[in-house]
């Protein structure tokens, strides 16, 4: 865990904490908006629903719950292992991918309309109860038979 501390002439010191999500929770819960993720398969079924915070996002939300999402190379968007499908109703409320995320989904397998990489969707309170459909398959080409590490 990683902390600084800033000295303010105004304020004093005070200290930033970079925390997971989960802690994040645990520390200021009034602050933090507990929104909806649901997981499916790529048949449909539903694998999870979990819950997350705003500015979490899929990948990370994924891993936390342990669900089967790659992400190879650690959500540098230099693959697309993390391949989700959004539901349409969600996928409208996205910000335009970037062109680094569009030039790898161009290699993601079963892409469609409303594919993202999960380590680019950031979550809001407008993507509460949002669905993230896994697809059958991936390819990584980032280095294959990687397993990610879970931060």
């Amino acid at each position: 865990m990683a902390a600084s501390t800033d000295q303010s002439p105004a304020q004093g010191p005070s200290t930033h904490t970079r925390l997971p999500p989960r802690d994040r929770a645990l520390l200021t819960p009034s602050v933090l908006f507990s929104l909806k993720v649901h997981f499916k398969d790529h048949k449909g079924n539903l694998i999870k629903t979990v819950e997350a915070n705003e500015g979490d996002d899929i990948l990370s939300i994924a891993h936390e719950y342990d669900i089967d999402l790659e992400g190879a190379c650690e959500g540098s968007v230099a693959c697309s292992t993390c391949h989700v499908i959004i539901d349409p109703d969600h996928y409208d409320l996205l910000p335009e991918p970037e062109d680094d995320e569009n030039d790898m989904l161009d290699m993601a397998f079963g892409l469609t309309d409303t594919s993202r990489l999960g380590c680019q969707v950031r979550l809001t309170k407008e993507l509460d109860g949002i669905t993230c459909t896994l697809p059958s398959a991936t390819r990584n080409m980032f280095v294959d038979g990687k397993k990610p590490t879970h931060h």
